[in-house]
């Protein structure tokens, strides 16, 4: 059984052809940008959970008390809870990638850390004086 080389040659020109149209008009599945932790929250996660709150079980938010009291507090924890579901919360497995939960996994925790504050305002004492004149 042999190997016609000319058919061989014929699809490395036809990737090598679809690698570089596709890197001269920007879509590149291989280096595809995921989307942030916040982007993916915001579409998956904050019809419930909206402002690390949650709208099913009142006490069972995403703020740092409530995840420490649940032991949830962990990147693991999260993760596992958005790829297995609990409850009425429905998982995740199956509707996200791996480093989309991640991201979001590292959204919550870093969110709960904040005390889901999205703005931080940093004031230098000048300015301070200056608002209060």
């Amino acid at each position: 059984m042999s190997t016609n080389p000319l058919k061989c040659w014929s699809k490395i020109a036809i990737a090598l052809i679809s690698c570089a149209i596709a890197i001269f008009v920007g879509i590149s599945p291989v280096l595809a940008e995921v989307p942030s932790g916040e982007q993916l929250f915001n579409s998956n996660c904050s019809a419930c959970h909206i402002g690390g709150n949650n709208v099913i079980i009142s006490h069972k938010t995403l703020r740092k008390e409530a995840l420490e009291k649940y032991a949830m507090n962990s990147l693991e924890a999260i993760r596992y809870q958005v790829v297995n579901g609990k409850n009425a919360m429905p998982a995740f497995g199956g509707r996200l990638n791996e480093e989309e939960i991640d991201a979001i996994s590292t959204y919550v925790l870093g969110q709960a850390e904040l005390d889901w504050s999205t703005k931080v305002e940093v004031s230098t004492s000048q300015e301070v004086s200056e608002r209060k004149s």
